[in-house]
């Protein structure tokens, strides 16, 4: 039982101005869409006399749109650097300037008559997005007790989802969607940063990282007496020292490190397959189809923004359900699970579209299709995914795993986001035959590669990937954790 307040409010501090953010900024930026193209549209013809082609509109606005993910990339880059020069706190409450800055761009945009500045709020938005989805998920598995280390990273997931449904609610006609209001809209990221900048210096830093990387054992305690409520620690302590002698006269490894590293094959290739696998399955393209399909099923236009957030709080549910089941059930299955049945609802998908017009209940099916592929998504993948690289690298690769898994994340969300509108037109109802092909390659992964985590010590979840790496069998000497570990009540 989670009887410790101190550790849900950490988790409610980073996640506000942490996680939020990117599902927030993902979000409020379809509403105003049509509007800021006029905007740039009489921006250009008050400038040069002459009125922009459509093609340039679009242009100009795919720009826009994608200046996102490049700036997120550029944020996971610059997270791991971040995460052991200042800290994971510091990290988190420093990346906020990033959406101050945003803020006032967008802001300011319309008044200043330049649409380049919502393209440079864009990218500054992307970079904290970047920070925050890297370093959030590790400060908090780190500061999580062993039993409640999957609940307590998964919350990450939990808040990117109720990000993209609050900015969903946020960007309706009648609160900051319309005409008059979009640059109000674009600067409303600005709240939470103000929340998290208020709230998480009452907070401590992640014990982890105070006693392996920095050596300060008394801050450690402290942090750790805080965060469980309790001063008996002692079990908890002996494994984080025994932790911190297998790395002893270690320095923090640099991502192509890892590369050149036997010893971390097996956990980089999970993490390269699952990070690129949660954005090459589809699941984010399915907002795409979401208005066309409702739209098809006969819901009147100005009612479809109302069932796009039915959408988003699918996710939010399954994200908050699989936070309260991973210590359960387990990562493994959850992972299966989602993908597994993604492949199978997919297949559906493609049928109910072929059949659209030829029988009048299809587009009923097409949209429980919708619902239930976001269900899916949130049973597993969207949330284990960002707890694993915690989870399967030790204190010195973490950051180094971080920027690797949020480099693809970014890197992969640019390329669909670039690639399924030519799929879309070349595939036409069978688009979904790519990431077909993605769920059921991961699923096979998982269920031959992928070991459980679930309730093991990280250097237990080491000792396992070592086997694996080197195939033999290591010497019974190696620490493995006290017999039994009593985490203490919360």
């Amino acid at each position: 039982q989670l009887q410790n307040k101190i550790l849900i409010l950490t988790i409610c501090a980073a996640g506000i101005g942490g996680t939020f953010q990117y599902g927030y900024n993902i979000s409020i930026i379809n509403a105003p869409a049509s509007y800021i193209q006029v905007f740039m549209n009489t921006t250009w013809l008050e400038r040069m006399g002459v009125p922009l082609e459509s093609n340039m509109v679009l242009l100009l606005w795919s720009f826009t749109v994608s200046a996102y993910p490049l700036g997120g990339l550029t944020g996971a880059v610059a997270a791991g650097p971040m995460a052991i020069m200042l800290g994971r706190k510091m990290s988190l409450l420093l990346n906020n300037g990033f959406v101050i800055i945003a803020a006032a761009l967008s802001g300011c945009s319309r008044m200043a008559k330049s649409f380049e500045m919502i393209m440079l709020s864009r990218f500054f938005t992307g970079v904290n997005a970047g920070v925050s989805m890297n370093i959030q998920p590790m400060y908090l598995a780190e500061s999580a007790p062993k039993k409640l280390r999957g609940a307590v990273a998964l919350s990450s997931a939990s808040f990117t989802a109720l990000g993209l449904v609050l900015g969903q609610v946020v960007g309706l006609r009648e609160l900051l969607g319309g005409e008059e209001s979009w640059p109000f809209l674009l600067a409303s990221n600005v709240v939470p940063a103000l929340i998290q900048l208020t709230a998480l210096p009452w907070f401590p830093e992640s014990p982890r990282y105070l006693l392996i990387d920095r050596g300060d054992k008394e801050s450690c305690i402290s942090a750790l007496q805080k965060l469980r409520g309790t001063n008996d620690l002692s079990a908890e302590l002996e494994e984080m020292l025994a932790e911190q002698a297998a790395v002893k006269g270690q320095r923090a490894k640099n991502p192509w490190e890892l590369f050149q590293n036997p010893g971390l094959r097996w956990q980089l290739v999970s993490i390269v397959v699952l990070s690129s696998a949660m954005q090459l399955c589809g699941n984010d393209s399915m907002y795409f189809y979401a208005a066309y399909v409702f739209q098809e099923a006969g819901i009147p236009e100005d009612k479809i923004p109302y069932v796009v957030i039915g959408t988003g709080s699918c996710e939010l549910i399954t994200s908050v359900t699989c936070s309260m089941i991973i210590d359960y059930a387990g990562r493994r299955p959850l992972l299966l699970g989602g993908y597994i049945f993604m492949a199978a609802w997919a297949i559906v998908f493609m049928v109910a579209l072929s059949q659209q017009t030829q029988i009048s209940w299809m587009p009923y099916l097409s949209m429980a299709c919708i619902f239930a592929y976001i269900l899916s998504f949130g049973i597993g993948p969207a949330g284990v995914t960002g707890v694993l690289p915690t989870e399967v690298f030790d204190q010195m690769s973490r950051p180094a795993a971080y920027m690797i898994c949020g480099s693809l994340l970014w890197f992969n969300l640019f390329l669909v986001g670039t690639a399924f509108p030519f799929i879309v037109k070349s595939l036409a109802h069978f688009c979904y035959i790519p990431f077909l092909v993605v769920c059921v390659c991961t699923a096979l992964y998982v269920w031959f590669f992928l070991p459980e985590t679930k309730g093991k010590s990280f250097l237990e979840i080491s000792e396992e990937f070592r086997k694996r790496n080197f195939k033999t069998k290591t010497r019974g000497g190696f620490y493995k954790g006290p017999e039994e570990i009593k985490t203490t009540p919360l």
